[in-house]
């Protein structure tokens, strides 16, 4: 089935091309199970390679020979590892439940042929990402999901701010993908070659601290900053919230932001060998995750909340890399997918039953009314905050124990980052599914739970955000690291340099103790606040306190870039439009242009008809004639 690999993407590709050309001729029935369909093959076929793939080493698939420039030679070729499965497993197993959904929460949709072939369209740009087995595929398809994620954001481009939105999420990312593109140009003049199983090996033979390696993962880092939304390529993300509800589930929560995490996974050795790298990804990962953690502190949109909370739980999985806690980070990248899914595909099942409301003022005691979805997305939320035994705990628990290993300073910040976290995430719950019903009379009256095609889906993802945790449940709690175990051929370079966690079992329970007892004392204050005091955000303009109001107006990152970024560029535009190209360029062209039709209008004064003047012009011209050759002479 190894040899079949090539078919994982390509039935999201044929997927894509069917609901793209048949959109306005299919019934919408027949492009969504088309469209799902697609996806579900792929995930069985990964399923499939799972279970038979036993090589420790990496299985290189070549599909053809395509760029050959002297010396370097980049085949186009699908690299078959542990982290590419799982990355498979993830993007196709998630996407064929967002896909399910999204055949009810679309179905009033006029575009409904195009999402769905957009939808497809991502999955196949987000499964060559991950299967390249160079720089190069690797980066068609970090290309690809940034246009599906302009195409998925801006889906509803008659609203403004939503073409917007879309403009600027493609426009950040273009910033990260420029890093990203010097860095390859560097890997091949360095190695010779793009091909991981070239570079790594040689990577691997250089001295840790060398100044083009140093160089090269700065400039990958740069281009994760974009894609996975890190301090300060971030504000993009909330903004594409814009997109209808399935899209932030899919792209901003379980795949395309974790793009970066697996494209450093995957270059791991390069970073670990890159110590001042490593440290600046650590700061920047801790300081996004708390940043984002304090406005989401203060939103009253729903889905800006799981937004924020989505930039936040990046973070931690860079903070995790940047200590050279690669199983962990990547660890968090699965649970998150699980719980941030559903996080997002529950909000979308409020939003459907409000009648697209999303601001939480207006929302209260849903609970009674929608069951299945309060249910599930509390378990979501008891796992993003880190309570025992669910998926959260673990992963996150793995990450601080590594951070505290590494640094006792950005440990503390870490702990109180996971604690803020539990906070605005109950916030979230209490003001949408607790107290009394806050918005109209006549949303009241359609308040009704989602279609099986939504409810399920939410289930599936309730019972993974639940189980999803115990496939690397440490040592200290019975557990065997299974996860740890299975990736650590991929990460084996970087494990015999950096050594693995040794910390003893006593400092483990005291961690996830203090950890464990933070967030509790998190959740009984917003249930203090939110229930018993029954707090509702009644305005924009109530009165605030100074930190509320940075927090309310994320930290003003946007004015801030608009200040020093937007509005000189604008003043420049209109600069070089209006002095430069219609007064300098098109100046001169048309003076050229114009040169000889204004010396025509003098000589036709010439011509005036009159035998008088015309004698006299003659008799003018002989003169003239002698008199320069007398002078001459």
């Amino acid at each position: 089935m190894i040899d079949l690999v090539w078919l994982i993407p390509l039935f999201p590709f044929i997927g894509f091309l069917i609901c793209g050309v048949g959109r306005n001729v299919l019934p919408k029935a027949v492009l969504g199970t088309i469209a799902s369909l697609a996806v579900i093959a792929s995930f069985s076929f990964s399923l499939g390679i799972f279970f038979e793939f036993n090589s420790v080493e990496p299985v290189i698939i070549n599909l053809f020979d395509w760029i050959k420039v002297g010396n370097v030679n980049i085949p186009f070729a699908f690299q078959i590892d542990q982290l590419s499965i799982l990355m498979l497993l993830i993007i196709t197993g998630i996407g064929s439940l967002i896909h399910i959904y999204s055949t009810g929460y679309m179905k009033t949709d006029a575009g409904y042929g195009k999402f769905f072939s957009y939808l497809n369209l991502f999955v196949f740009f987000m499964l060559l990402l991950v299967l390249g087995a160079n720089y190069i595929v690797m980066f068609i398809g970090w290309e690809g999901v940034g246009l599906c994620s302009y195409l998925l954001i801006g889906f509803w481009f008659t609203n403004g701010a939503f073409a917007d939105a879309a403009k600027k999420a493609f426009i950040m990312n273009r910033i990260g993908d420029l890093g990203f593109l010097i860095a390859v140009f560097i890997i091949i003049a360095t190695f010779g070659s793009a091909t991981f199983t070239d570079v790594f090996p040689k990577a691997q033979g250089m001295v840790s601290g060398d100044t083009t390696l140093t160089l090269i993962t700065i400039l990958l880092f740069v281009g994760t900053t974009g894609k996975s939304a890190q301090l300060p390529l971030f504000t993009w993300l909330p903004d594409a919230m814009a997109g209808p509800t399935p899209v932030s589930a899919l792209i901003h929560a379980a795949t395309m932001v974790t793009a970066g995490i697996y494209m450093i996974a995957r270059s791991n050795i390069m970073f670990s060998l890159s110590p001042i790298t490593m440290s600046i990804i650590a700061v920047i990962g801790l300081a996004t995750a708390i940043i984002a953690a304090i406005i989401a502190i203060t939103q009253t949109d729903i889905k800006k909340v799981l937004a924020y909370s989505t930039v936040s739980q990046l973070g931690y999985m860079f903070l995790g890399l940047g200590v050279g806690a690669y199983t962990a980070a990547f660890f968090h990248v699965i649970t998150h997918a699980f719980f941030k899914a559903l996080l997002f595909l529950g909000a979308g099942s409020v939003i459907h039953a409000m009648s697209n409301e999303q601001d939480m003022r207006n929302m209260g005691g849903l609970k009674k009314k929608l069951p299945i979805t309060f249910i599930t997305m509390l378990l979501a939320t008891i796992a993003i905050s880190g309570l025992p035994p669910f998926s959260g705990f673990f992963s996150k628990d793995e990450i601080l124990a590594n951070v505290f290993e590494h640094n006792k300073v950005l440990w503390i910040i870490g702990v109180l980052g996971a604690l803020l976290t539990a906070f605005y995430m109950f916030r979230m719950m209490f003001l949408t599914f607790w107290g009394s019903f806050r918005g109209t009379t006549e949303q009241k009256s359609h308040l009704h739970e989602s279609p099986f095609s939504m409810t399920i889906p939410l289930i599936i993802l309730a019972i993974l955000s639940v189980v999803g945790g115990f496939i690397n449940v440490p040592e200290v709690l019975g557990g065997g690291h299974w996860l740890a175990s299975y990736l650590a051929p991929v990460f084996e370079g970087s494990t015999s340099r950096l050594g693995e966690l040794a910390l003893s079992h006593s400092t483990e329970y005291m961690l996830m103790g203090i950890s464990v007892g933070g967030v509790i004392i998190a959740i009984g204050f917003a249930y203090f606040k939110y229930v018993k005091n029954a707090h509702v955000p009644i305005s924009d303009s109530e009165n605030r306190s100074a930190l509320a109001k940075i927090s309310y107006n994320k930290f003003y990152f946007d004015e801030f870039y608009a200040a020093i970024i937007t509005k000189p560029l604008d003043a420049l535009s209109v600069f070089f439009y209006k002095v430069v190209d219609k007064a300098g360029i098109d100046g001169i062209v048309n003076g050229v242009a114009k040169a000889p039709i204004e010396a025509s209008k003098g000589f036709r004064l010439l011509q005036t008809g009159n035998v008088g003047f015309y004698i006299f012009a003659m008799v003018v011209g002989v003169v003239v004639v002698l008199a320069y050759s007398f002078f001459k002479f």
